[in-house]
């Protein structure tokens, strides 16, 4: 694993991204940025698991204009996503987002440079925002990797030209091969800020494998300094999957480790699946970083129990508690998921 690639620091409201080793979780609210009381209530759910920043659309003034109460009643830097309009951009940036996303490929210069100034004189960084699917006003779509870095780097010229550096990239494609070959262009030819992921990826688990595939290879090179996993789903689980992801990539020690065995035939237990995403959620809901392995037979399960936090290895419809590479007790398997959230309870209070 390398260290992030060294970064240009760029500071976003109280946060700052890149520069160091750090991987900076985002996502973005699935709702109209005016029903102000929805978006605060996905915006704190999403930081309380752990989002370092959130993304929200910029279709009207409604929008623009929510930005000031939606600020009034969460936490984390806001970032506004507008297109073609600088009109809604100023408006964004006067009622205090932290950040616009702006894509130069439809956005006219004229309309670049009142932004910018505009940006300026209110700190406020700008990531530019490129997709393989984007298209110019004209109808024009790039989408070789030369064509997407290329334009990339372009836009980042004009905004230097204008004295412009706080500034994030991203370049996206829906293949997570083509966005690992971008990337990897991208960090040998700048030292601005990347934002990396995989764009419309999917629903549900292919979501979940094709960002998998596109991000790991990228943050095991050192290449990203903020990450969003894009899902059709509730933002909280393009989170969660996030921090999963950096979790195992040692990225976000602040984490639960679970292991669990996948219930072959030499299980003699019959609810350890519903045991392992209960005591998954129950870690993740309360942010306990142990080890835990939920394992239903004696093969493995005796050496993956010792070599946790906690661990269980059931047969007979009972199980081992293991505890610090110790037997503790044996209980029933109706009582296990009981038993087990008193010792991990018991485990981190002895943590803290």
């Amino acid at each position: 694993m390398k260290l992030r690639e060294k970064t240009k620091p760029v500071k976003i409201g109280n946060l700052s991204l890149g520069g160091n080793n750090t991987v900076l979780i985002q996502s973005m609210c699935d709702v109209k940025t005016s029903n102000i009381d929805e978006v605060i209530k996905e915006i704190n759910a999403c930081a309380k698991a752990g989002a370092a920043l959130m993304r929200v659309s910029i279709l009207d003034k409604e929008d623009a204009i929510a930005i000031k109460k939606i600020k009034e009643k969460t936490s984390i830097p806001l970032v506004g996503d507008i297109h073609f309009s600088d009109e809604l951009a100023l408006l964004a940036i006067e009622n205090g987002i932290d950040k616009i996303r702006i894509n130069p490929i439809n956005t006219p210069k004229n309309k670049l440079i009142s932004i910018i100034e505009k940006a300026k004189k209110h700190n406020v960084a700008i990531r530019i925002g490129l997709n393989e699917g984007s298209t110019t006003p004209e109808g024009k779509n790039i989408t070789s990797i030369k064509g997407l870095v290329d334009l990339a780097l372009k836009s980042v010229s004009f905004f230097e030209s204008y004295k412009f550096y706080n500034i994030v990239i991203s370049v996206k494609s829906s293949s997570p091969l083509k966005t690992i070959k971008i990337y990897e262009k991208l960090a040998k030819k700048t030292k601005y800020p990347l934002h990396i992921g995989v764009t419309e990826s999917g629903f549900d688990d292919i979501g979940i494998i094709r960002s998998t595939i596109g991000l790991s290879k990228l943050l095991m090179d050192g290449i990203g300094n903020t990450i969003r996993v894009s899902l059709t789903k509730d933002p909280l689980l393009e989170v969660i999957t996030a921090k999963r992801i950096l979790h195992d990539l040692n990225l976000y020690p602040n984490y639960p480790t679970i292991i669990s065995c996948p219930t072959c035939g030499r299980c003699e237990v019959d609810n350890l699946k519903e045991i392992a995403q209960n005591i998954t959620k129950y870690l993740e809901n309360n942010n306990i970083n142990i080890k835990i392995a939920i394992m239903g037979c004696i093969v493995n399960g005796i050496g993956e129990s010792k070599n946790a936090d906690i661990g269980i290895a059931g047969a007979n419809k009972k199980f081992i508690i293991f505890k610090n590479k110790k037997i503790i007790k044996t209980v029933e398997e109706n009582y296990l998921y009981d038993e087990l959230i008193k010792e991990i309870n018991k485990l981190s209070i002895l943590n803290k």
